[in-house]
């Protein structure tokens, strides 16, 4: 991964994209913001990202059916997807559906970095962006 880590922050309500766009480019992080399922697959089509904070609850396409687009295209097999859900009850599905983690919200700072931790990891042992 060069320069600075690219993120892309998927949810239908404003605030829950502002506040960890927030946080994360305080840590250097370039952020971009999408409101739902298909603007997130144009965006990801459009430009790289390393990471996607991906709402499950999205009011066009479910959070579930972008992650398994996003699984499905080779282009994107590096890309970091967590769920971003107030959906407690959503615990072990996103990981069975191809999420790497899971975020509850609301969330905390420490557990917002902790969640993108693999990111890093992940191209530590070579995967490369296209």
């Amino acid at each position: 991964m060069s320069g600075n880590p690219r993120v892309l922050i998927v949810d239908d309500h404003p605030i829950n994209r502002r506040l960890p766009a927030r946080v994360l480019r305080a840590k250097g992080w370039e952020c971009e913001e999408a409101e739902n399922g298909e603007e997130a697959l144009a965006k990801l089509s459009a430009a790289r990202f390393d990471a996607v904070l991906l709402d499950i609850g999205l009011p066009d396409i479910s959070g579930y059916e972008v992650c398994l687009r996003i699984r499905a295209n080779p282009a994107l097999k590096c890309v970091w997807v967590v769920a971003y859900t107030a959906l407690a009850s959503s615990e072990v599905a996103p990981l069975a559906s191809g999420f790497n983690g899971l975020l509850i919200k609301p969330i905390t700072p420490d557990q917002l970095f902790d969640a993108l931790k693999g990111v890093q990891k992940q191209y530590a042992a070579g995967c490369e962006a296209p």
